[in-house]
Parts: structure tokens; C-alpha cells; sequence
């Protein structure tokens, strides 16, 4: 398939979160190409340049998988299990390391990269509890009932079988635990489907070591060669979800590339799903019975600047009664708030593109912090105010979004005006509500989210996703290319099955979960 400039372009960012719903691919920042690191606090390249995997590779390691992908499936529940937890057990051992080459490339620090590899290590073993409890294999028994037809039927009996080779592209914000070995891949190792990763330029020497680990411990395991591999380079993640051999894929990053890849797996003479997480305006809305909690503004900048405000749940769009004292205390607490490092001149330069973007809008105040920013990939926090009246006139204010600490206040003057903004908006990961539950509205807020968002938080703040099986981690597009599915979770691994049903057939024959 030959991939159109503006795909290609779009693409090229994989995995980045820099992409803004509605942006023309024309005006989407080319992201740096290097295979080499560069530290986001000095902007300085550092250590060895990893080439980028060419085609010949590139088939070799997808035929590869492929190869695994009926062994993989063939081993038992228990065997699958064993495979995780040996792959938890070598990131476990040496998360002190991976951490610190992990810091060079991201700036997230210590404590967050050193309990981001805790986060990884837990969903991988939470899936391999999964396996030998027997809840990812769908069983359906409904045993024949002799009558005449609608109510007659015979004996049918589902299961659920792997797709096969997965794509996985990970995020930059998230370098273990939407990464390599992040959920995406352990849902569909779980699954039962070997799968292949494609580097994020942003965090090549993390990606590759923690890949070299992985691989490791997969053969230890007995795994067949071939579960679970890397690629690196631009090229090579096109050709990836373009291999007839792949039969899924999934992604974390921007809209733009998300959508590119897309439309290329839907493209394909055989489209095959594509499971991407994009981006995402998250509405904050407090009703007046929550307008004047003490500590409401210090919370909502502590999440929307939380990790330099690179989530894809950051509280972005924050709906507020007017007259209220919420705003000034925002803009007495932002001045001295410290600038956050950003991933990489990308991710910085795009922040700069759409801050001055909405600032350029009528109608709008700027609230800034009085921080430094120095060397590096530095963004001082602020926050940009205006009215309803004025957010639904320029609805970029409730559409763009500014990956980084950067959030929009809006001041409304009644319920129908925070439900008229909220139609306004695109789909979501996750909505807040901060009220008391005899609040005016509060139900039709409730449902107005309902409507737009994936996950709804009650009186609390959107960033930190649970990793359990009752987290729905999607929403409508473009925050997710499927609002069915979520990429956290145990319900994850649903991505990369499909149901089969077996009728009338002999228990010698059937697969083993589904015999008597």
C-alpha cells in the first residue's frame, strides 16, 4: 500500500501526544527523526544512535511472530501466566536502572518513572492472575434444547481465540507503562497473541532495554521465539500495520497520527481493528455546591500540572459558576507554581502553537506562572479564562487541546450554559463533576458527561487511571478510535480476541475450556 503525504506525515509522530482534534495534518510539527536520546532538561543528544529496523527486519521479525502466534495460543492458561510473571519478575529486578535511562530520556523523575515500573509489573501480573482464573476465555455453554425452533436449538458452545500478531505503539509520557510492555502489550500476550512493538523515538534506549529483558525472560519461560519483539524507526512502524501478517493494532499518542494509522489498518485489502487512545479534552465541572470547598483550586492545579500536565487524562477545561471565588484563587496559587519539563521539542514546540492560539482569542485572560524557564524543554504553567458565552463562540477554547500544564477556566452563569458547553465538546476519556447531589442540574451534568465521556469521576480528579477490571479507560472519538474497548483493565484483552461458537460438536473435538 503506498501511504499518502499527509498519512505519512501524520504518522511520524506515533505515539507522540501532539496531535489536536480538528488540526489540519499541513500544520502538525514535524517530530525530531534521531534514533538518538536527548535529554528534555538540556536538549542535548546523549549516548549510542540505534539504527532504524529496515524492511528485510522488519519481515523477518513479523514473519517471526507469526510463527509463534499457534504455539503462543496452544499453551494453556497456566503456561501464558508463568510467561507475565517471569516478564514482571526481570522488570522487578532491575526497575532501578530502567528507571534512571528512562529519566535521561523523559525528565519524569525518579519517583514517578521508579512507580511507573511498579504499575507496569502489577498489570502484567494482574493478567497473568486473569489467565488461571480462567476469566479472559469468554466460555458460553448453552446446552441444546429439544423443541421446535425459535426455543429448540442445538448444543452451542463459545469460546474465545486469539487474532494473532499484534502492533503495539506506544506513548512518550508513559515510557513503561503504555510502552513496550505497557498495558496494550500484556493484554494481548495475555490474549494469547505474540506481539510486535515499535519503538517511541522519544525513549529508544528504555524501549529497547526493557524489550531485551522481556524478550529474556519469555524464552526462560520456554515462550516460543518470536512472542514479543521490537522495532525502531518511522518507516518501520508504517510498514508494521500494513504487514498482512498483523492482525490487530494499538496505540497511545496524538490524534493525527491515531487517526492515520487508522485509516491505514481500515485501508488494508484486509482492514483489521486498530485500537487507538488520542487525544482528549477532559471537563472539570463544578456546580455550586462545591464552588467554595477550600482546597478546590490548589487540587485542580496540582492535577492539571501533574507530570508538567502531559496526561491524557489532565483536567483541561474547568467549568466554574461565575461570581465565584474559585478563579482568583487560581490565579493567586498559578504565579508561583514551577515549570515542568516536557518530553521533547515537539511536544514543546506544539504546546507553544496552541497556548498561542487560544491566548490569541478574544474574550480570554491570561493567568501565568512567574516560574523561570531555562534550558531545555521547560513550560510554565497557566491558565486561560473566559465566559460560556464566548468558549461556545470559539470553540477551540473546548476543542484544542494543549498537551502540557496549560488549562482552560470557563465561567458560566447557569446550568443550561455548562450543558450547552458540554455539547460543544468532542468525545472524552473522562469527565468530573464536583457538586453536592441536591445541586441544580447535577443529573442533567451527569448525563450531559455521560453523553461525551469513556469514565465519570464523582468529586475528584481525573488523572490516575486504576488498573482493575471495572476501569473503562476510552470514550467516544477522537479520545479512543473505539469507545467499546478499553486499553486498562482485564476487560483489555477482549481487543484481540473474537468469538468462535462451536454446534453439536463432540466434546472430543471441542477446545478444551468449552468440554464437559
Amino acid at each position: 500500500m503506498q501511504v499518502r503525504g499527509q498519512e505519512r506525515r501524520a504518522i511520524r509522530c506515533a505515539g507522540c501526544w501532539q496531535g489536536v482534534a480538528g488540526t489540519p495534518f499541513a500544520e502538525h510539527e514535524e517530530p525530531l527523526m534521531s534514533s538518538q536520546s536527548v535529554n528534555p532538561r538540556t536538549g542535548e543528544a546523549f549516548g549510542p544512535v540505534i539504527p532504524d529496523t529496515d524492511r528485510a527486519a522488519l519481515d523477518r521479525i513479523v514473519d517471526a511472530a507469526a510463527a509463534a502466534a499457534a504455539p503462543w495460543a496452544a499453551l494453556s492458561p497456566g503456561a501464558r501466566a508463568e510467561a507475565l510473571d517471569a516478564v514482571a519478575d526481570a522488570l522487578d529486578a532491575d526497575a532501578e536502572r530502567l528507571a534512571e535511562i528512562a529519566d535521561a530520556e523523559t525528565g519524569l523523575g525518579l519517583p514517578r518513572l521508579t512507580g511507573e515500573v511498579a504499575r507496569t509489573t502489577f498489570q502484567l501480573r494482574m493478567f497473568a492472575t486473569a489467565l488461571r482464573s480462567d476469566e479472559l476465555d469468554g466460555v458460553v455453554v448453552d446446552p441444546a434444547v429439544f423443541d421446535d425452533p425459535p426455543a429448540g436449538h442445538a448444543d452451542l458452545r463459545q469460546v474465545l481465540v486469539p487474532l494473532g500478531p499484534v502492533a503495539v505503539y506506544g506513548a512518550s509520557n508513559f515510557p513503561f507503562a503504555f510502552s513496550v510492555l505497557g498495558g496494550d502489550t500484556a493484554s494481548a500476550l495475555a490474549a494469547g497473541c505474540p506481539v510486535v512493538a515499535k519503538a517511541h523515538p522519544s525513549h529508544p534506549q528504555t524501549s529497547q532495554a526493557v524489550a531485551d529483558l522481556a524478550v529474556g525472560a519469555l524464552a526462560s519461560v520456554g515462550a516460543p521465539a518470536g512472542t514479543l519483539a521490537l522495532v525502531h524507526g518511522f518507516e518501520a512502524g508504517v510498514a508494521l500495520i500494513e504487514h498482512p501478517a498483523i492482525e490487530a493494532g494499538a496505540f497511545t499518542g496524538s490524534t493525527t497520527a491515531g487517526r492515520a494509522l487508522f485509516d491505514l489498518a481500515a485501508g488494508r485489502p484486509r482492514p483489521i481493528p486498530f485500537y487507538g487512545e488520542l487525544g482528549s479534552v477532559n471537563p472539570v465541572v463544578v456546580l455550586a455546591g462545591a464552588a467554595d470547598r477550600p482546597s478546590l483550586a490548589a487540587d485542580y492545579l496540582a492535577s492539571l500540572t501533574l507530570g508538567a500536565g502531559q496526561f491524557c487524562t489532565n483536567p483541561s477545561l474547568l467549568l466554574v459558576p461565575a461570581g465565584s471565588s474559585l478563579v482568583e484563587r487560581v490565579e493567586d496559587l498559578v504565579a508561583s507554581l514551577p515549570a515542568g519539563t516536557l518530553l521533547n521539542g515537539n511536544v514543546a514546540a506544539l504546546l507553544d502553537r496552541n497556548r498561542g492560539l487560544l491566548e490569541g482569542l478574544p474574550g480570554v485572560r491570561r493567568f501565568r506562572s512567574d516560574a523561570p524557564v531555562g534550558d531545555g524543554f521547560l513550560a510554565a504553567p497557566e491558565v486561560l479564562v473566559t465566559d460560556a458565552a464566548n468558549a461556545i463562540a470559539h470553540p477551540e477554547l473546548l476543542r484544542v487541546e494543549c498537551f502540557g500544564p496549560v488549562g482552560v477556566v470557563v465561567e458560566y452563569g447557569s446550568v443550561g450554559e455548562v450543558l450547552e458547553v458540554l455539547e460543544t465538546l468532542q468525545g472524552a476519556l473522562v469527565g468530573t463533576i464536583h457538586a453536592e447531589v441536591a445541586d441544580e442540574g447535577v443529573d442533567q451534568v451527569v448525563a450531559a458527561l455521560v453523553r461525551r465521556c469513556g469514565r465519570l469521576v464523582w468529586n475528584g480528579w481525573p488523572t490516575g487511571v486504576a488498573v482493575t477490571a471495572g476501569q473503562h479507560h476510552a470514550g467516544p472519538y477522537p479520545a479512543s478510535t473505539s469507545s467499546l474497548h478499553t486499553s486498562v483493565g482485564t476487560a483489555a484483552a477482549r481487543r484481540f480476541q473474537r468469538p468462535v461458537a462451536f454446534q453439536g460438536f463432540p466434546t472430543e473435538l471441542l477446545p478444551e475450556p468449552l468440554r464437559d
